[in-house]
């Protein structure tokens, strides 16, 4: 059982220490339309801002990358009823029970089974305290969506050591995490070139 977590700005900043050393955007917004896509593409296009003021992460922020393409590092971003419709096909639901292994997962390398990782056993204490204090902030009936493929029913993302996925940039390799409920929405997403 998952003890109690204590949940404020401070704790939201370090639980994003699981995100330090890879390239993981993460952004949390009001929720603002009964269509949440069009919320997901305000953060994708940098226009909203943490109602709890809390810590996101931009890793283009100020980069080259970003300063001539300013919806860097995504494809596009949806802006309209019919935008929302397309990148709904490019994620599938996932179940809150797999949440975590999903956040843990955004900040590893992608393709391998992050079970068989050196000191993945002495690691995975202090990974999943800060996962659980991400997963805190989405009450119980927050829904979660992925564009990454998975195996089964209640997908294990440290074990999956070949993930298919829908891409949204033009990154090798884009994984990530939607999280909605009628208050926020929230974008977790690693690039990574391999």
């Amino acid at each position: 059982m998952m003890e109690e977590v204590r949940l404020d700005a401070a704790a939201w900043s370090d639980a994003l220490k699981l995100y330090q050393w890879l390239c993981t955007f993460v952004s949390v917004a009001p929720r603002e339309h009964d269509e949440w896509w069009l919320d997901v593409g305000a953060i994708m296009r940098l226009e909203t801002r943490d109602p709890r003021g809390w810590e996101s992460i931009d890793p283009y922020e100020g980069e080259e990358e970003r300063r001539e393409d300013p919806l860097f590092p995504w494809l596009e971003t949806p802006s309209t009823p019919a935008d929302a419709e397309r990148y709904r096909k490019l994620v599938g639901e996932l179940p809150r029970a797999s949440v975590r292994s999903l956040i843990v997962r955004l900040g590893s390398a992608p393709r391998t089974d992050l079970s068989l990782s050196p000191g993945w056993a002495e690691r995975l204490p202090e990974t999943e305290r800060r996962a659980d204090v991400i997963l805190s902030r989405f009450p119980d009936h927050s829904r979660f969506y992925t564009n990454l493929g998975w195996k089964s029913d209640q997908p294990d993302f440290y074990k999956q050591d070949s993930l298919s996925f829908n891409p949204f940039s033009g990154f090798d390799w884009d994984a990530g995490l939607i999280a909605v409920n009628d208050d926020e929405v929230a974008v977790f997403w690693n690039f990574q070139n391999l």
